[in-house]
């Protein structure tokens, strides 16, 4: 899958937020109802609703409607995303320390 910067900016800047990567956090234990994410936070019921928006929309957090309540849980695809995002950078950034340390030794 072909995947663009702006994919990344969008997860990212869903996550450029204190609250939001809290509760991205939680959600790594499993799936949560938004009452039980409320009472963690100092926050009113808008103010989550505004967030879980922001990491549904994003494609961070999968929202699902049981009866009164909505329950969320991680997206893993979009966390492989970002998990290869960083192993690329981090991968990169190996080969160039690898190419510098053999120049030095030259």
């Amino acid at each position: 899958m072909n995947v663009s910067y702006s994919d990344y900016a969008l997860l990212l800047k869903a996550l450029g937020d204190e609250t939001r990567i809290k509760i991205f956090h939680m959600l790594s234990q499993g799936e949560l109802c938004a009452c039980n994410l409320l009472e963690e936070f100092n926050i009113t019921q808008p103010t989550l609703s505004y967030h879980m928006k922001t990491l549904c929309e994003s494609g961070l957090v999968n929202g699902r409607k049981d009866g009164i309540w909505m329950k969320y849980s991680i997206n893993k695809d979009a966390l492989k995303l970002l998990k290869d995002l960083f192993s690329d950078i981090d991968e990169h950034m190996k080969k160039s320390d690898n190419k510098l340390n053999n120049i030095e030794r030259s």
